[in-house]
């Protein structure tokens, strides 16, 4: 992994990601962000070669930030640097950031699970209204530890039990084991197939997240079933664009190609449908969430932020299972016909209101685990940041999220 030759953009270039991004100190390193995150919180270093991790056991085990290495080392983790900061807390802040729905500290990669709405949701309480004022992350995935199990240079794992409640009141009780890993580029081509030019820095880490059902009832659909939901927060910029490849083909046959109705519709100068690509503006000034059904899927999305110069693929292979939670906020006539592939753009969720961060966010989610008691369902992701010269990043970009630099870059 050798130093990338557009290094001084992504150092140069810091202004243009506090445009849009406002929470962090974005001008700051890899080791600066880490400095930062140890004064408040435990943080499990992960290396191979320059390239790192940093994962916070205490946030869920999630990914809070990493580095493809250099000097100064670029940071792409989205931090919240207030809530992180103040740590659990009650009540809003100063400018009015309610904390009783959600702690957003921020990090690329947290483990949550599905459904978020619907009569089988789990971020609503029994009966409560689909509205953002019940609307409430369970502290089990916001607020309450994972332990630490082992550690090694490039690996950790993390393991917690936990009790989950659903919006018909069924109850779940889960025992989830979440291994971080950062991959070698032999391990990258021999696990996902992902192979890089040699001019190009990459950092990637692969994160495998098991459920297992620790109760004595069976999880079945009629009462609601779970999934694992990864979701990952990144710096907007001006000019950052989420990219989606889909298979493309007749709705009557596959489907919607893309779900946009889950905060409202989203304009033409906002979301563009290509060719088996779509495009999804990125900077982090308007609220919107799109999907990809397990039908249009490849199992891949990514993004790429033309002023920084860098470039993101996030994989989670092909779906595996026909049932996909639903998260909806509403009663659903089709609890399992959910995405298997969700992206965010952040924005205020009502006028006059702040936005959470802000940030963009690419999501992935499991099929819903029907489990009998001891059984386990498992679901692996990988995430992989590259800079280095544009040619060599628009011949990724052409073979992992089929489409060019151009095509990003013209798109809106």
């Amino acid at each position: 992994m050798t130093e990338p030759r557009n290094q001084w953009r992504l150092i140069g270039l810091a202004s243009a990601i506090c445009v849009a991004c406002g929470t962090q100190a974005a001008e700051r390193s890899y080791e600066e962000d880490v400095a930062f995150l140890k004064k408040h919180t435990q943080v499990v270093e992960l290396r191979v070669g320059e390239a790192a991790v940093a994962v916070a056991p205490d946030y869920q085990a999630r990914v809070m930030t990493s580095t493809t290495g250099g000097r100064p080392a670029y940071s792409f983790g989205w931090l919240n640097d207030p809530v992180i900061e103040r740590g659990v807390l009650k009540g809003a802040d100063a400018k009015g950031r309610m904390e009783e729905h959600i702690h957003v500290f921020g990090g690329e990669e947290r483990f949550w699970m599905g459904p978020e709405g619907g009569q089988f949701g789990l971020y609503f309480a029994p009966g409560a209204p689909f509205d953002f004022a019940s609307w409430k992350t369970p502290p089990v995935l916001d607020t309450e530890p994972f332990e630490t199990v082992k550690t090694s240079t490039s690996e950790a794992t993390f393991r917690r039990r936990l009790t989950l409640r659903n919006w018909t009141g069924t109850t779940f009780d889960v025992q989830v084991a979440r291994t971080v890993r950062v991959l070698t580029p032999r391990q990258l081509s021999q696990h996902w197939r992902i192979e890089l030019p040699d001019d190009v820095s990459f950092v990637a880490y692969e994160t495998d997240n098991r459920i297992t059902n620790a109760g004595r009832q069976a999880w079945r659909p009629e009462k609601g079933l779970v999934s694992v939901w990864l979701l990952g927060m990144y710096k907007p910029t001006l000019k950052s664009v989420i990219v989606i490849p889909f298979r493309a083909g007749d709705e009557a046959t596959l489907g919607t190609t893309v779900n946009d109705v889950y905060f409202g519709k989203i304009s033409e100068q906002r979301l563009k449908i290509g060719d088996g690509v779509l495009f999804f503006r990125a900077d982090g000034q308007s609220r919107g969430k799109i999907g990809i059904s397990p039908r249009r899927t490849l199992g891949t999305a990514g993004s790429y932020s033309a002023d920084v110069g860098a470039l993101t693929v996030v994989c989670c292979g092909a779906p595996q299972g026909n049932l996909f939670v639903n998260s909806l906020w509403e009663q659903q006539k089709c609890p399992y016909a959910g995405d298997a592939i969700n992206a965010y753009n952040d924005g205020a969720p009502a006028p006059g209101k702040p936005p959470l961060g802000p940030f963009f966010e690419l999501e992935t989610s499991s099929a819903a685990a029907e489990l009998s008691p001891g059984d386990t369902f498992e679901h692996r992701q990988v995430t992989v940041h590259i800079t280095g010269p544009e040619k060599s990043l628009d011949e990724a970009a052409r073979r992992y999220l089929k489409t060019t630099l151009e095509q990003i870059k013209t798109a809106f």
